[in-house]
């Protein structure tokens, strides 16, 4: 792997790593009260069940009268930001500004780096003997699955394209239903893969390490890095990066920790 890109696996290694080599087990190290279950491996695809149901159920809440002005504020930023993505995303094409960032932040090595810091806590975890910090790199990928999950099918239905996939001047206007690409992968660019990932790791990272008061700064900053960058790589629209952020912490905090 070239240096530059290998910067940000470092990065984002930093989370994970020093988190648990600095800070001991809690006094409680069992799953927290907070999620209601059992964290282990044996119980991931049960819990991913139960998250997805949660997921698909939600406007049913919404019906109801809850969490109504925070969906609505959502839904009305993410519209504005849609009304004006074809406005927006061409600015990044048209500069120069970006490409030593382009070059270390690339969709290979994002990748990679979201998925070093649970990785790497859950090593440490299980070599240090810390359950706290197993159980919370096992909250991480359940977060991860269930993100990827909803992203998948969203794309599907929605097949938006991809800035990138437009030639130099043309009009980005009709990029709704447009799209091509692999259904297993998701045929779309709405919400941001990268972006709803890295902040599902960020989420259940900062909310289970609240006491170290370094880890949010550090990890929403790097969720943000990784979502700026899908928009200078022109691989996705601001709406796309904005949805992924909220869907990638909402289904973390209120998902799969419950909280």
């Amino acid at each position: 792997m070239p240096a530059r890109p290998l910067c940000v696996l470092l990065a984002f290694s930093i989370l994970g790593g020093t988190m648990c080599a600095q800070a001991p087990a809690p006094p409680a190290p069992a799953p927290p009260a907070d999620t209601g279950r059992q964290v282990r491996w044996q119980t991931l695809p049960a819990n991913i069940a139960s998250d997805q149901k949660r997921i698909w159920t939600f406007p049913t809440q919404v019906a109801r009268g809850r969490h109504v002005w925070p969906t609505l504020a959502v839904v009305g930023v993410t519209a504005a930001l849609i009304l004006t993505d074809a406005q927006t995303a061409p600015h990044f094409r048209n500069t120069t500004a970006f490409h030593g960032f382009n070059s270390v932040f690339t969709s290979n090595a994002t990748d990679m780096g979201i998925l070093a810091a649970p990785v790497l806590l859950y090593a440490g975890g299980f070599f240090g003997k810390n359950s706290y910090a197993r159980h919370t790199a096992i909250l991480a990928g359940e977060a991860v699955a269930d993100s990827e999950i909803l992203t998948v099918i969203g794309k599907d239905i929605d097949r938006r394209r991809r800035p990138a996939s437009y030639a130099p001047g043309t009009s980005m206007a009709d990029s709704w239903f447009n799209g091509t690409g692999s259904w297993i992968r998701g045929n779309g660019s709405f919400p941001s893969g990268h972006v709803i990932a890295a902040f599902s790791v960020a989420t259940v990272m900062a909310r289970r390490y609240p006491h170290q008061r370094w880890v949010p700064y550090v990890a929403y900053g790097l969720a943000t890095v990784v979502g700026f960058s899908r928009l200078t790589l022109l691989a996705h629209f601001p709406s796309d990066v904005l949805m992924g952020g909220v869907l990638g912490y909402s289904i973390s905090r209120f998902v799969v920790l419950r909280q």
